[in-house]
């Protein structure tokens, strides 16, 4: 075969039809090695991950530690254990939100087209990106758990712990589909971002991750009832600290099968179709 066939584009899930597994495992391979060689040429791209855990950690713990604290019925170590299995579920979510901006840039910046006319899987530029954001959000994870012990937290359940992670990634692969979804449909990487914090704005403090939900008014607690993030929080502060575990653990579970089955292959498909 000719170089000159090899490089032509290749007609929408025509490229996947003639890939086995092994290949998009190694397309995926491939493609990963390329995203972390570009952070390293760009490690601003690393702030958010570095040091988002950090400030958003000192900043709860030392402003509301005090108040909250007294209203869990202690002081600023009982909301340090409170609020730290909580910030996991935050964590999941802002990671999950990079990976929509840096999806819509690339396509600005042209890289997608030319992904786009490789004989390569498409789904492996996209999965490509969810390991990626992964590790950044396992670095982002142990920089907010180094900081809790040193403010304070208390890990009495390691096991817990390596699992409300293993969790909390599981929730945010999911929530990255949504965000490819509007990365590729949308127009600029701003509108990206922009759509991005007016839904995590509402579910981060519409739920249990920084304070209970007893003292919210009657309408907002039927919200956060159904918001995946007080179950994701719940049970990451169950699993780490003790506490009920099983409904907010299958509720969590449920909610991250359920995403990835409806928006990965929407994602797949406006990348696969869109001009």
């Amino acid at each position: 075969m000719s170089a000159t066939t090899l490089a032509a584009p290749l007609k929408t899930g025509q490229a996947d039809a003639r890939i086995g597994l092994r290949g998009h495992v190694r397309h995926t391979s491939a493609l990963v090695r390329r995203n972390l060689l570009w952070i390293r040429q760009d490690p601003e791209s690393m702030f958010d991950a570095v040091l988002m855990p950090i400030v958003f950690t000192l900043l709860f713990v030392y402003v509301f530690g005090g108040s909250i604290g007294q209203a869990l019925g202690g002081g600023q170590d009982q909301y340090v254990q409170y609020v730290v299995p909580g910030m996991m579920a935050m964590m999941s979510m802002n990671i999950a939100m990079a990976v929509g901006t840096g999806f819509n840039q690339d396509f600005q910046n042209g890289i997608m087209d030319r992904f786009r006319t490789l004989p390569i899987g498409q789904g492996s530029v996209l999965f490509a990106k969810i390991v990626v954001e992964l590790m950044r959000l396992l670095i982002a994870t142990t920089i907010m758990m180094i900081v809790g012990v040193l403010v304070g937290f208390d890990i009495t359940h390691w096991g817990g712990l390596f699992a409300a992670v293993g969790l909390s990634a599981l929730f945010g692969t999911s929530i990255m589909w949504i965000f490819l979804v509007l990365g590729v449909s949308m127009k600029s990487a701003q509108s990206v971002q922009a759509m991005g914090f007016l839904v995590l704005m509402p579910l981060q403090f519409g739920s249990s991750i920084f304070a209970p939900t007893q003292s919210m008014p009657g309408w907002l607690q039927g919200f956060t009832d159904y918001n995946p993030l007080s179950s994701l929080a719940d049970s990451a502060r169950g699993l780490m600290v003790g506490g009920p575990v099983a409904h907010d653990l299958w509720v969590t579970i449920g909610w991250s099968v359920a995403l990835t089955l409806v928006m990965a292959p929407i994602a797949i498909h406006k990348f696969r179709t869109k001009n």
